[in-house]
């Protein structure tokens, strides 16, 4: 081996060590699509410092609040591609149907049942890692956010009867699942992004808002929320992702740390998640939100009515089989 030939070679192997060095050096992207200061930004932050001080700041991140890396469903987007490192948010149906299924209203009735299903080793946790590892996407952990209701910018009309006609529209969410609740419960629901929704309530477009609950009607609609229905239409769930190749390329250590760290990010959201829905309802009341109660019976009756007549509708979007197996294995 000629002396020109090994300088050129240790060259070469130090350029690949530096851009090694760099890649774990660099400082990933975490979006997310409540304002700074929210549960999930100050969670976040935890993460952070969290992940810094376990790796001995081989993984470094920061958080991006308030869409600032743009709407959910263009994150999920990005996230699979690598142009976003990571995010907590709602996964998007825009990217697969299916993903309505975690969504199915009125699936789980309270927080211990929501537990159960949604953490790790739960048969519908399972599916829900499997859909985001088709799009190159590896499910980190689990933030449970809340039970959903209604937010009105107008006075209720017979909350707690499904059947009843109510004629207020209620901007939902793009997703078949939260439009054909809203429809039918007795409410004119009309899709529009999130990004537009507080707009669309404020100029009278829509009278209010189905597809979140008190901590994002708070932190995103309080100034245009009269009222407040605690309907527990649906349970939220925002999953904690990052990109797959990113996460394959780390080293089995840290691989296992970074499990670590997600893994007491979300076990800390279960222990404070319920009191943290009630914080909010009072929040909204504080703020001058009426805080308009519907019964346990009510809640069970609105329930029946959808689970045999939107239920079997969105499973065919998403496929029967498929997505009845999931429900079979819903624990009780």
């Amino acid at each position: 081996m000629t002396k020109k030939f090994r300088y050129s070679l240790m060259a070469l192997v130090g350029c690949v060590a530096l851009m090694a060095g760099n890649v774990q050096a660099r400082t990933w992207k975490i979006s997310h699509v409540r304002p700074q200061g929210t549960a999930i930004d100050n969670d976040l932050r935890w993460f952070t410092d969290a992940i810094k001080e376990t790796t001995s700041g081989k993984i470094r991140t920061k958080v991006y609040p308030a869409s600032a890396l743009g709407d959910y469903t263009v994150v999920q987007e990005r996230v699979s591609l690598g142009a976003v490192d990571m995010a907590c948010q709602p996964p998007s149906s825009a990217a697969d149907k299916r993903f309505q299924l975690p969504y199915f209203p009125y699936m789980v009735n309270n927080w211990e049942q929501a537990r159960k299903n949604y953490s790790t080793g739960a048969p519908l946790r399972g599916t829900v890692a499997k859909l985001y590892a088709e799009q190159g996407i590896q499910l980190l952990a689990a933030w449970p956010v809340y039970f959903g209701g209604i937010a009105l910018n107008t006075a209720p009309v017979a909350q707690g009867d499904p059947n009843a006609a109510k004629g207020i529209k209620l901007r939902v969410p793009p997703m078949k699942t939260f439009q054909m609740l809203a429809d039918t419960t007795g409410y004119l629901g009309t899709p529009i992004p999130f990004s537009d929704a507080f707009t669309a309530v404020q100029t009278g477009v829509v009278d209010g808002v189905i597809g979140s609950g008190a901590e994002g009607y708070y932190s995103s609609f309080r100034d245009v929320t009269k009222y407040y229905i605690p309907a527990n239409t649906h349970f939220e769930v925002w999953y904690f992702i990052m990109n797959k190749e990113v996460y394959d390329d780390l080293s089995p250590k840290l691989q296992e740390q970074l499990k670590q760290v997600a893994t007491e990010f979300e076990n800390r959201r279960w222990e404070s998640a319920e009191a943290d829905q009630k914080a909010n309802e009072q929040r909204l009341a504080d703020f001058g939100a009426k805080i308009v109660n519907i019964s346990d019976a009510e809640i069970a009756v609105t329930a029946k009515k959808i689970q045999s007549e939107v239920w079997p509708v969105v499973l065919k979007d998403v496929g029967e089989e498929w997505g009845q197996g999931v429900l079979d294995a819903i624990i009780r």
